[in-house]
């Protein structure tokens, strides 16, 4: 397996997420911006939409988005850790990667285009309306997004999080987040991800 990535990017997420599972992969750098790989080869050739992550299987199938890629490769890679489809459990993981996916992630990811001040001004109050969300679910002390144990959800909401020192949006009125931040932080396959693409 192939995952095509940008340091810092959303991608790091599904990197996080192939980490967990212990198999083994490639890691292929992207520059979004020119749309070439590493060697100068043109990205679009492996992704017609030019973003990542993208992931490339063994077969040569490509698979693109991350809240896809970090399903497919939970589950195929090591069944049973995720809730099983059609359970109620399950449906709580997608409702919160889909939480994290439409209304953080694309809420963050605009600030880092120019934005004149009362804009950027109202695209931070409503990062800081979604990440309350985030913030009150926290407060009945669970350890994680979905309770006591870590989800591939964590890993997607610790890479969106990451970015706030890059757009300028301060996290300290959320403990509960800072205190998650940190424990998924702390995590074997996380630091191994976050080493890897040079972010530490």
């Amino acid at each position: 397996m192939k995952l095509y990535y940008t340091p810092g990017a959303c991608s790091l997420a599904s990197h996080i997420a192939l980490r967990e599972t212990g198999a083994p992969f490639e890691l292929v750098k992207v520059d979004l911006r020119a749309k070439t790989m590493a060697e100068g080869a043109n990205f679009l050739t492996v992704s017609p939409r030019g973003a990542v992550p993208v992931l490339e299987l063994d077969d040569g199938a490509v698979l693109t988005e991350c809240v896809a890629i970090m399903q497919y490769v939970t589950d195929s890679l090591t069944p049973g850790v995720l809730p099983a489809t059609g359970t109620l459990a399950r449906a709580r993981l997608q409702e919160m990667l889909n939480f994290i996916a439409t209304e953080v992630h694309k809420v963050a990811a605009p600030m880092f285009h120019p934005m004149k001040d009362e804009a950027k001004a109202a695209q931070l109050a409503l990062l800081d309306k979604r990440l309350q969300v985030i913030e009150d679910r926290l407060s009945d002390g669970r350890a994680f997004l979905g309770g006591a144990d870590y989800s591939i959800a964590d890993g997607y909401f610790f890479t969106i999080t990451n970015w706030s020192r890059l757009i300028g949006h301060d996290l300290s009125r959320y403990p509960n987040i800072l205190a998650l931040r940190e424990r998924v932080g702390q995590r074997p396959a996380v630091q191994a991800a976050l080493k890897a693409e040079g972010l530490i």
